[in-house]
């Protein structure tokens, strides 16, 4: 479909920082500058932003686009930008407007903005049919977010909730955002107590960094008093997240292990930084082998994805343990 000037300008302005955003828009009259700002929450609430088309944009506004650029904020824009271009009061209308507008036509565009850990203290208790209808206003990955924090119960009464959905009218809908965004406000800003696994990984990022021999003296006593907890301070001493800090050579040493085969399903995927860090630690020849299997592999089981990593990971953690790992920072 035909971008629209506005939603062009609007595409253009999310590559920008506020202060040059800002020097675009000067001169423009207010009712412009309005409709710009709502095609810019519109894009932000949606969750999507379709960067080969925002890059396209950006070409034909000039002839080459700067590789990196400082990210667009939405909420600074409308706090910013409008203030220094119209003044305080008629920037608060202006939001005000907006936030009316956008509301009545996507009543779940606050919800989408709240972070999970906001949206899991909201919807503790809630009906499950409650539940399913924001998991279903919700991206995939951050629906599975908050699954993941629900209890047992909750979580499959959620999930069978959202196989009906289709049966409920809009006035449902809309007095479930309505009270699931009233929720939040009381939730603002607030996050989840901090998991077992993220204490222990702390706790696991201290012990690597001390001598070997009173790293093992720790983790000894450890042992003596809970096995289980033991094993996974061991783990979590080095996780896949980390490949980014292990030095060359240690890199090197440990990819010698890994079948190519296993190498590509662990960096399907994967973070781009950890793609560079395994590829410019492999050779040439590996490098094909690893591009052929690439191009041969049909899309993995998430299971799958996290088993391979797991061989990718086994080896640092050998050498770990051995006291011959080199980390370079964390």
């Amino acid at each position: 479909m035909e971008l629209s000037g506005k939603q062009k300008a609007a595409m253009l302005l999310m590559g920008l920082d506020s202060v040059t955003a800002s020097e675009l828009l000067k001169g423009l009259p207010p009712e412009e500058i309005q409709q710009v700002a709502m095609e810019l929450v519109k894009i932000d609430a949606s969750g999507h932003r379709d960067e080969k088309e925002q890059t396209k944009v950006a070409r034909e506004f000039c002839d080459s686009l700067q590789k990196q650029t400082q990210g667009f904020s939405v909420k600074g824009f409308l706090s910013e930008m409008l203030v220094s271009i119209l003044g305080k009061d008629k920037a608060e209308q202006i939001q005000s407007q907006i936030r009316k507008a956008t509301e009545k036509r996507d009543p779940f565009m606050v919800i989408r903005s709240a972070s999970t850990d906001e949206l899991v203290l909201a919807l503790e208790g809630e009906h499950p049919q409650t539940v399913a209808v924001v998991l279903s206003e919700l991206a995939p990955k951050k629906s599975q977010e908050i699954l993941s924090f629900l209890d047992e119960e909750a979580r499959l009464r959620a999930v069978c909730k959202m196989t009906n959905l289709e049966l409920l009218g809009s006035e449902v809908k809309q007095r479930i955002a309505s009270m699931v965004g009233e929720r939040l406000k009381t939730f603002k800003g607030e996050t989840l107590p901090e998991g077992r696994e993220q204490t222990l990984r702390r706790l696991a990022i201290v012990l690597s960094g001390l001598e070997k021999d009173l790293r093992d003296r720790l983790l000894d006593n450890i042992r003596e008093h809970d096995e289980e907890t033991c094993t996974m301070v061991r783990n979590l001493m080095i996780t896949w997240e980390d490949i980014p800090s292990i030095a060359d050579r240690s890199m090197q040493e440990a990819l010698r292990t890994v079948e190519p085969s296993k190498l590509a399903v662990a960096l399907y995927g994967a973070d781009e930084e950890v793609v560079q860090k395994i590829r410019s630690n492999i050779s040439e020849r590996v490098a094909a082998m690893l591009d052929e299997e690439t191009s041969l592999m049909q899309e993995p089981l998430e299971g799958e994805i996290l088993d391979a990593r797991e061989e990718v990971v086994k080896p640092l953690r050998e050498a770990n343990e051995a006291g011959t790992l080199r980390v370079i920072g964390r």
